[in-house]
């Protein structure tokens, strides 16, 4: 009599794949990852700079991170779709190739209109090839890895916000704002060379992406539930960090040159973030996810409450910083747990769904700053759109686990686990 296997799925994984190593080509894409997180939200510390010389007001300059991330919200699944059949490096590199473009173009711009059409297109890049590689990445290793190889890709993105928003703040503010978009195109270049030296075909056996597939994901409600909760989240996070300069000038009190060491701050955190997450991400998911999505309502109410306590603000920066890359391990990780074996579509949809927050944050952060209610008034929106993704994940967290409990497939979970893989999967 033989034992009765186990059901395994991407969220919850068996104890052997998850001391898989990490290919080579994760860190690559990672390192392209770099110049794109460099680029996103290098804008939150050149506002005051930026504004002065294009001749707007911050909260439009601050207007320039959501435009970017309006970008990547269409540029990421309208390029999945557009891409599909193309092999994998011809669509990054060309994605770096338009990235380039654009920070040329943004570099050399003297007017405002120019700009926001700049950073538009060149966040559709960024958007293609965030979808991509994150199926580049899960691809590449076991189904029980694939949230701690996302975090290392996610680890591009948080070495940005630690080393290159800081470095770009410094740059900018010592040659210009625009000697910072010239350094990230360089940086992009780099990224290109890395693509071509690493990235290779499908792996033997993947079958041809179908559209058709992809779409079907689609029809189950828990997807969207965690692509809702993904976006309401960055919101309440990006809402307050995309006006974090000015806050700490005119609130805090602090000179403009301790804005870099606070942005690095924020990136420490978010580093010792992004590697707790991945770790704790594949065997304690909803553990994870909840503690931090708590946390980050605390550290934004301290943010708000002490603005004008220098010290009490930086620590809470950092560990913002902190807990939000933790929550963005499990957040990644649930999504391609519900994609099943037709990722690449739901690979932008949740690339769309943290722009849906990093558009929304700095919007309408910077109509309550607009409306007179100061710099704290984005950290308290924060508070609220925090409470409200915990809500959404303890939905997601009842909907498993009722439907796992129906299906007798295990006995009812303290932590449910998510969906089962394709063949024992289980609709909402």
């Amino acid at each position: 009599m033989t034992a009765p296997a186990r059901v395994l799925h991407p969220y919850v994984p068996d104890v052997t794949t998850t001391r898989s190593r990490i290919p080579v080509v994760v860190p690559v894409l990672a390192l392209a990852i770099f110049a794109l997180g460099t680029s996103e939200f290098m804008i939150a510390g050149l506002l005051p700079e930026l504004a002065a010389d294009l001749a707007v007001t911050i909260p439009q300059a601050g207007y320039l991170i959501s435009a970017f991330a309006v970008g990547m919200i269409v540029g990421a699944p309208v390029m999945a779709v557009l891409t599909l059949h193309l092999p994998w490096r011809v669509t990054l590199v060309g994605a770096l190739a338009v990235f380039v473009a654009g920070h040329v173009i943004g570099a050399l711009a003297q007017d405002y209109t120019v700009m926001l059409v700049a950073r538009v297109g060149t966040a559709v890049a960024t958007g293609a090839f965030w979808a991509v590689a994150a199926v580049v990445t899960v691809t590449s290793v076991p189904a029980g890895a694939r949230t701690r190889a996302l975090s290392v890709l996610l680890a591009g993105l948080t070495v940005a916000a630690v080393a290159g928003v800081p470095l770009g703040t410094l740059v900018g503010q010592a040659f210009g704002w625009r000697s910072a978009f010239w350094s990230v195109a360089g940086l992009a270049l780099l990224g290109v060379a890395g693509v071509l030296a690493t990235v290779g075909e499908r792996p033997v056996g993947m079958p041809a992406p179908r559209l058709a597939d992809e779409v079907v994901a689609f029809r189950r409600g828990r997807l969207w539930l965690a692509l809702t909760t993904t976006a309401f989240y960055q919101t309440s996070v990006i809402a307050t960090f995309g006006y974090i300069a000015p806050l700490l000038t005119e609130v805090t009190g602090l000179a403009s040159g301790w804005v870099p060491a606070v942005l690095f701050a924020y990136g420490v955190g978010g580093l010792v973030g992004v590697l707790v997450g991945g770790r704790l991400g594949d065997a304690h998911p909803w553990s994870t996810l909840f503690g931090a999505l708590a946390a980050a309502g605390v550290l934004l109410a301290v943010v708000a409450v002490a603005a004008a306590v220098p010290v009490v603000v930086v620590s809470a920066v950092l560990l913002l910083g902190l807990v939000a890359f933790v929550a963005a391990a499990p957040l990644n990780g649930r999504v391609f747990a519900l994609a099943g074996s037709a990722p690449t579509l739901a690979s932008a949809a949740n690339t769309a769904a943290f722009n849906v927050g990093n558009t929304l944050g700095p919007l309408f952060g910077g109509l309550l700053i607009a409306a007179g209610l100061g710099y704290t008034a984005p950290a308290w929106l924060g508070v609220g759109l925090a409470a409200v993704a915990v809500g959404l994940g303890a939905v997601s967290w009842s909907l498993d686990r009722r439907s796992l409990w129906r299906a007798g497939s295990v006995p009812e979970p303290a932590e449910p686990p998510g969906p089962l893989l394709p063949g024992g999967e289980i609709e909402p």
